[in-house]
């Protein structure tokens, strides 16, 4: 059974940063594309980074040059390092295998 189990979520003021961590198991996570998505409230899910097997990474412009994502094969976990929040980066965030299958999310809180 594919697990994906995120942490890391919270509140932080806008400037701060947050680590976010999906742990994963059930599948052979070394070869699989794995990605952040996220959801505003009251909007749909919006893709924010991917990074494939080869390491190659992606980020959607409204979060490049800020956000960070990273594998460890080792361990079966994806990152998201954020920094310099904003506002607009509030949501609940979800680890996706593919897009086919996420966990429960993490909420992020970017307020003063």
């Amino acid at each position: 059974e594919v697990q994906l189990v995120e942490s890391g979520g919270g509140l932080v003021q806008p400037g701060g940063s947050l680590r976010l961590s999906c742990a994963a198991s059930g599948f052979t996570f070394s070869s699989a594309y794995m990605n952040w998505a996220r959801q505003a409230p009251g909007k749909g899910l919006e893709w924010v980074s991917g990074v494939f097997s080869d390491g190659r990474t992606m980020y959607a412009d409204s979060v490049k040059g800020r956000f960070t994502i990273s594998r460890d094969n080792a361990k079966n976990t994806v990152y998201l390092e954020m920094n310099n929040l904003k506002p607009e980066d509030t949501g609940v965030y979800y680890c996706r295998l593919r897009t086919t299958i996420r966990g429960q999310g993490t909420q992020v809180t970017v307020s003063s």
